[in-house]
Order: structure tokens, then C-alpha cells, then sequence
């Protein structure tokens, strides 16, 4: 169902005044989520890790400085894949399902989640601009 231009331009408003506000929020809507990077450079390092296994192993045959190389991106690759997978279970979820709701007072804002306080603002907005 099509949108009136009253509510298309309403919603363009909406979008600008949010944009405006908060714009880490609007990048991270837009972008590609935290756990997602992390879990990739995790992959990524992993997939070193075995390379630097792989040339410290060849270096044992033939050249002592493969071995040291290998063993660096080994020791390199396993610090990367440590940090990022810490991340990923400290990262918020991208999709929201799976997250834990914390407590929530109603008495001060910082107690407030994030729908409360955007539903706050709206009807701030709404009493002001009279709709």
C-alpha cells in the first residue's frame, strides 16, 4: 500500500529528525552488524592460524625463517581470533531476538529502555507541534 505524500513527507521528516539525533544508530541500522565483523575476522584469523602452522612447518625442513614466520602469524592470528571472539559474545545482537532484557525503572530515564524513551520523545514532539 502506497504511502500519501502528507505521510511519505511526515516519514522523511521522521527519518531526517533521527538521523540528525542519533546517527551511530542510523549507521548501524544501515551497516553491517558488530557480531558479523567480529565473527568474520575470528574466521579469517583461524584460517591464518593453520597457514602460520602450515609455514612453521616447512620451515623445519628447509629455512629456520619460515618457522619463525610461521610461528609469528601463528601467535598473531591466535591473538586476533581471541579478541574478536570476546567481542562477539559482548556485541549486542543484530536482530535483537536473542538479547537479554534488562530491568527497567520508570523512575529515572537512564533506567529506561530504548522504545521508552523514543516513545517519550514522540509524545514530546506530538504535544508541541499541536497534532
Amino acid at each position: 500500500m502506497a504511502l500519501s505524500e502528507d505521510e511519505q513527507r511526515l516519514l522523511e521528516q521522521m527519518e531526517a529528525a533521527l538521523a540528525a539525533e542519533d546517527p551511530k544508530l542510523v549507521n548501524t541500522l544501515r551497516g553491517t552488524g558488530v557480531r558479523k565483523i567480529h565473527r568474520r575476522r575470528a574466521a579469517i584469523a583461524g584460517v591464518g592460524f593453520f597457514l602460520g602452522l602450515t609455514l612453521l612447518i616447512v620451515g623445519m625442513s628447509t629455512h629456520i625463517a619460515f618457522s619463525v614466520a610461521g610461528f609469528v602469524v601463528m601467535v598473531a592470528a591466535a591473538v586476533t581470533a581471541i579478541y574478536s571472539w570476546q567481542h562477539v559474545g559482548s556485541a549486542p545482537p543484530s536482530d535483537g531476538s536473542d538479547r537479554p532484557r534488562a530491568p527497567q525503572s520508570s523512575g529515572s530515564p537512564e533506567g529506561q529502555g530504548f522504545m521508552d524513551k523514543m516513545e517519550e520523545r514522540w509524545r514530546r514532539r506530538r504535544d508541541e507541534s499541536g497534532f
